[in-house]
């Protein structure tokens, strides 16, 4: 799998993969540990992003960032795992997806915990987003993902 970074005419970035984003390698929990911090230490402000997936004969799948707080965490991501390698695009649409289902489902938020600094995420729940595949959108599946967590917590019992 190859990525190609591509600039536009106003600063808008794409990175261009010529497999489908199902191809996209697990990651490690704590790569997704690091991209949060990273994240949460990084850039108010960024260039638009997006990804274009290529698998012949099928149409491209695009992806793009519209929400300026999801491309400046693509660019935390960029400068620890890289976006030139499946593997960082991985551990950056794997933060994306899982800020979404944090933001979008009920359920998920019971893996939130409270910490010295604040709210974590539990490390099963980073697991089990580092290792689910992505599909097609580069997102979660839900039903995937929710059968690699212990089912107390996959039915949203609290920590």
């Amino acid at each position: 799998m190859k990525v190609k970074t591509l600039i536009g005419p106003a600063g808008e970035v794409l990175h261009q993969l010529d497999q489908p984003a199902t191809s996209l390698p697990a990651v490690s929990g704590r790569d997704l540990e690091q991209a949060l911090e990273a994240a949460h230490a990084g850039l108010r402000k960024a260039p638009a992003r997006g990804f274009r997936f290529l698998a012949p004969p099928a149409a491209p799948v695009e992806l793009r960032l519209a929400d300026p707080d999801a491309a400046a965490w693509a660019v935390a991501v960029e400068r620890t795992a890289g976006l030139n390698t499946p593997h960082g695009i991985s551990v950056c649409l794997r933060l994306l997806a899982l800020v979404a289902l944090l933001a979008d489902t009920f359920w998920a938020r019971s893996w939130l915990v409270r910490g010295g600094s604040g709210l974590a995420i539990h490390p099963q729940l980073l697991r089990a987003a580092a290792l689910v595949p992505l599909t097609a959108a580069g997102g979660f599946d839900e039903t995937a993902l929710r059968a690699l967590l212990p089912p107390t917590q996959a039915r949203g019992a609290n920590i």
